[in-house]
């Protein structure tokens, strides 16, 4: 099977599942949820998929509806205290080859010994700094992923490919990461792009997904195929989203560089082969320059 007829099979699928779903659901309170929150739209693993946040189902999500909150301008950036902490005699890291198929950037494999002292995570755009306070005790094997990453240049001159928005997907966020997205609102297979290797979630439920945590992107249908692809949160909206997301870190600088992005509204991509606005991305480009850790 080619590449393309995978992808259309995988889209195909993705829509029966849905349609399954919205068929399941009952009451207007959940047909309002299907129809204006879309979970966090991502691809890890090959796994070409996005869901509606409805009850537990196969996919695992919460049913919560979008609540009134305030603009990510109103809205201040705390960081909580996480619950668990790496022990830095045993902690060694697991990283296995994605076999999916998915379009890849390989760079080779991290290492198993995650450097517990890293402590920010800095990505230079094209419109400034963002500065990330990283939760590297929390998630060690995460942060070392990223840290691997940045050495080897992979986020060098790639575009962020998705601005979700309340008003889209019933969340706030940018999505970045994927080394192949265009982020021009008209390529069918951002979001799908990957490091080449995936490994398992960390520190689930450790920080909640409110304005600033910045949190690893895998497909809802997948568990434990986290890679490359990472979204910040833009506001208190995207808490309503279950757990299911390694959290690794919180903005702590250029808050209202991401704001600004927010407000500059998103390209609706027409032929999105998740269906669920994966790759509407953001009017005013966001380029990564370049990513350090420190």
């Amino acid at each position: 099977m080619s590449a393309e007829d995978r992808q259309s099979q995988l889209a195909r699928e993705h829509k029966e599942r849905q349609a399954k779903r919205a068929e399941q659901a009952t009451g207007s309170k959940r047909n309002v949820v299907i129809g204006a929150v879309a979970a966090l739209v991502v691809v890890a693993g090959g796994l070409y998929a996005g869901t509606t946040l409805l009850g537990n189902d196969a996919d695992g999500m919460r049913n919560t509806a979008a609540t009134s909150s305030p603009s990510p301008s109103e809205t201040a950036v705390v960081t909580p205290t996480p619950t668990f902490t790496a022990d830095p005699a045993s902690t060694k890291c697991s990283y296995r080859k994605d076999t999916s198929g998915s379009p890849e950037k390989n760079v080779g494999m991290p290492p198993s010994r995650p450097n517990l002292k890293l402590k920010t995570m800095t990505i230079t755009t094209n419109h400034g700094n963002v500065v990330i306070d990283l939760a590297t005790a929390q998630a060690p094997c995460t942060v070392n992923s990223f840290a691997f990453l940045a050495r080897k240049n992979f986020f060098d001159n790639t575009r962020c490919h998705r601005l979700a928005t309340p008003e889209n997907s019933g969340v706030s966020l940018l999505q970045c990461g994927d080394p192949q997205a265009k982020a021009d609102g008209k390529n069918r297979t951002d979001g799908q792009g990957s490091s080449g290797y995936v490994y398992d979630s960390e520190n689930l439920g450790g920080i909640p997904y409110s304005k600033g945590t910045v949190a690893v992107a895998q497909a809802v249908d997948a568990v434990n195929q986290n890679g490359s692809q990472f979204w910040i949160s833009l506001g208190d909206e995207t808490q309503q989203v279950e757990a299911a997301y390694t959290p690794f870190g919180v903005v702590s600088q250029g808050m209202e560089i991401l704001e600004k992005i927010a407000k500059g509204g998103w390209i609706t991509n027409p032929d999105d082969i998740s269906g669920d606005g994966g790759s509407n991305a953001p009017k005013i480009p966001v380029i990564i320059k370049n990513v350090r850790l420190s």
